[in-house]
């Protein structure tokens, strides 16, 4: 089980956490990801880590925004989110990939509710 938190409304420059709680099974199994999707638009990829965290991957409309991270013993992954802007609006969704890590989406096995983030200009 996959749940998200740390959504919520902020301006644009702004910053927000998201945070994901995994339980259920072996945290230390999966690469996770975030991903989001927008209103009409096709869920896009965000970012990744790899089961020990030292690879992580960025969708190139975050690259040097946002950073993914885990703590394996809390069972959680994170996603900062620095510099926002009107277009990262969307529900962020944390999910988990059994195979490896990467930023495919077609991996990703199991998914959180998902958070809603809003940027305002």
């Amino acid at each position: 089980q996959l749940v998200e938190s740390g959504g919520g409304l902020v301006q644009a420059g702004g910053s927000l956490r998201l945070s994901c709680k995994f339980s259920g099974r072996t945290f230390e199994n999966y690469g996770m990801g975030w991903f989001r999707q927008a209103p009409g638009k096709e869920r896009e990829s965000v970012a990744a880590i790899s089961w020990t965290g030292g690879r992580t991957y960025y969708g190139d409309s975050v690259q040097g925004r946002f950073t993914i991270s885990r703590d394996n013993a809390k069972n959680t992954v994170a996603l900062q989110m620095n510099n926002l802007k009107p277009d990262d609006t969307a529900v962020y969704y944390c999910a988990a990939n059994p195979f490896g890590d990467g930023l495919r989406i077609d991996d990703y096995h199991a998914w959180g509710q998902g958070t809603q983030v809003t940027i305002s200009s």
